[in-house]
């Protein structure tokens, strides 16, 4: 039984580096833009009850103060993910990129932030 709990604990505590973060935010960021499109098909799907239900959930789901902050993590969650999956793609194609692993996501990262900013402000503009 010890042998199985530290088995298990080996396994789910952090080893890694930048790779491991990377592979965290990518499944992460993955579920959160699949949550978000079951959430949109449902809030859709609202639309064919009539326009009463489906402007309360317009206007509490999308228009909100805290639904534009969400709004924010699901713009994270695809521009990071688009941009991981592109880092995956080029280090499959050329294994000799594996190496400097650490420098190319944080690249990536910054380049991430330097494009979400400009999305966060024009989000946030009209919420506050």
């Amino acid at each position: 039984m010890a042998t199985l709990v530290a088995s298990i604990y080996r396994g789910i505590t952090y080893r890694g580096a930048e790779g491991q973060w990377a592979w965290i935010l990518h499944r992460a960021s993955g579920l959160g833009i699949v949550l978000f499109l079951y959430m949109h098909i449902v809030s859709i799907f609202i639309a064919a009850i009539g326009p009463g239900p489906y402007e309360w959930v317009h206007k509490y789901l999308y228009t909100s103060p805290p639904a534009k902050l969400l709004e924010i993590f699901l713009g994270f969650g695809v521009i990071y993910h688009a941009f991981n999956g592109m880092r995956i793609i080029i280090i499959d194609f050329f294994p000799a990129l594996g190496k400097y692993q650490r420098t190319v996501v944080r690249i990536e990262l910054v380049i991430v932030v330097i494009i979400l900013i400009p999305y966060a402000i024009v989000t946030l503009g009209g919420a506050f």
